[in-house]
């Protein structure tokens, strides 16, 4: 059986003038506003645009349909995430343990910060996951920690720092899910991370003697 076809997730056109991207951005303000208060099932464009004080057919001008609100919404969170991963993975000045430790705190605390979207992201996430353009914005990421892992297991063959890599990046992603899914504090956050990053640690330090 034939799959349907993915939702249009692209932007109908990119904003130029300055008064577009006011607009476009006060569309994505409101659609976060949407998500945080009442959740992916009740999402819609005609609330996003009731909220941005705007009418329905101004907010198509931009986006074909929620899908590709949901999608921008997500694109730009991948973009600043990964971002924000690559700087610390790529500042060589610093040994890979203490950038594995920084790394971690910061996606653990992103998760933390940012929790009220991103579930609300992952239950819209069929809307877009499938779409081609929802691969693109991670694959700098994955090269980036691809070279990260080389630096930090040299002697390592690649299947051994495939595998670790996949570890670490699976047990983060899931541990931050998580723990970011109940209120926390900084403390807590600090102390939770620094206990992932002892374990990936210990981890790498031990493949480092096989």
């Amino acid at each position: 059986m034939s799959q349907p076809p993915s939702p249009r997730v692209s932007s109908r056109k990119q904003p130029k003038q300055e008064r577009s991207r006011l607009l476009v951005t006060a569309i994505l303000e409101a659609a976060t506003q949407v998500l945080e208060q009442e959740g992916a099932p009740r999402f819609t464009t005609a609330r996003v645009a009731e909220r941005a004080g705007i009418s329905v057919g101004s907010l198509y001008q931009y986006f074909p349909n929620k899908a590709a609100i949901l999608f921008r919404l997500q694109a730009d969170e991948w973009q600043s995430t990964s971002d924000r991963m690559c700087r610390i993975l790529e500042d060589t000045t610093k040994p890979p343990s203490q950038r594995l430790r920084t790394l971690v705190r910061t996606f653990i605390r992103s998760e933390c910060e940012e929790a009220q979207v991103r579930v609300a992201l992952n239950d819209a996430a069929p809307l877009y996951r499938d779409a081609p353009e929802a691969k693109e914005p991670r694959a700098r990421a994955n090269r980036v920690f691809q070279d990260f892992m080389q630096e930090a297991l040299p002697e390592a063959s690649r299947t051994v720092r495939q595998l670790a890599g996949d570890l670490i990046v699976d047990t983060l992603s899931a541990g931050g899910s998580k723990f970011s899914k109940s209120p926390r504090s900084s403390r807590q956050v600090k102390v939770y991370a620094d206990a992932m990053a002892d374990m990936f640690d210990a981890y790498l330090a031990s493949l480092q003697h096989r």
